[in-house]
């Protein structure tokens, strides 16, 4: 079986060759096969989101490959990945157009991965079909195709975004914390969402985050990583029987130290 995505020996230095020198990804090897939904975790400096920029072509590896199925894209820049990668970021205001109405903004990711044109004009077809999926969200997106999305709740935005990434079926998803700069019940109900959408459409995913108890209860596999490596590799009956306790312990036995919440949060 093909893996959805390959990462072989990938390393990344910032600041090479001078007193910054910061090793930020060591030696990283990771295999995901299609329908994965992985929670990343992780203390502050441990690579996390390096390790989603790789993926997502944001950066480029200093060494080693990464694949998306049998095509290599250890090269391409994440202009070049967008048709096979799609990414959600913290910030509610990135991966959305505010000065354009949601349909425009819709009509752009209904075009990903396409280098023709830029286009962000709606037929009567695409506006049918924006609005069942908006449908989906169970906000009322649906009746306001026309409203700028700068004007949508930060929640709002956060699931329009959601469904944006999703909209053409990407071969991998990534989630960059990005419930982080919500409130509490707006978090609750885009990750309701969040794994509602992955489930109904069958994606792969790695989801960032900073709550243990998430990386738990959400996805089929756990990844802890620390100091550029990946410490901790978890999933099937392992990860639905594992505490919180039971994984700072088995944190501890592998790097030597504790972590505490704290670390986490500053990650």
């Amino acid at each position: 079986m093909t893996s959805v995505l390959t990462l072989q020996n990938v390393h990344k230095t910032f600041e090479a060759k001078t007193p910054n020198e910061n090793h930020v990804l060591k030696g990283v090897d990771l295999k995901v096969e299609k329908g994965d939904f992985i929670t990343i975790i992780g203390g502050n400096g441990a690579g996390k989101s390096t390790f989603l920029n790789a993926i997502a072509g944001s950066l480029l590896v200093d060494q080693g490959a990464i694949k998306i199925e049998d095509k290599d894209v250890t090269n391409l820049t994440a202009n070049k990945r967008a048709g096979l990668v799609s990414r959600v970021f913290q910030d509610t205001r990135m991966g959305t157009a505010s000065r354009l109405t949601i349909e425009e903004n819709m009509a752009i990711a209904d075009r990903r991965g396409h280098s023709f044109g830029f286009g962000r004009g709606v037929n009567n077809k695409q506006r049918e079909q924006f609005k069942e999926a908006l449908k989906l969200l169970d906000l009322g997106l649906e009746n306001r195709l026309t409203a700028e999305v700068g004007l949508l709740s930060g929640g709002q935005r956060q699931a329009l975004t959601l469904l944006m990434a999703t909209l053409k079926k990407p071969k991998v998803l990534l989630l960059d914390e990005h419930t982080a700069a919500l409130d509490p019940k707006t978090s609750d109900m885009v990750l309701k969402l969040t794994e509602e959408v992955i489930q109904r459409d069958q994606l792969t995913a790695l989801m960032i985050t900073h709550d243990m108890e998430q990386a738990i209860q959400m996805g089929n596999r756990l990844l802890m990583m620390d100091n550029g490596r990946i410490l901790i590799d978890i999933s099937g009956e392992e990860k639905k029987q594992l505490t919180v306790q039971q994984l700072l312990d088995m944190f501890k036995k592998q790097s030597g130290r504790s972590l505490n919440d704290d670390a986490l949060i500053l990650g």
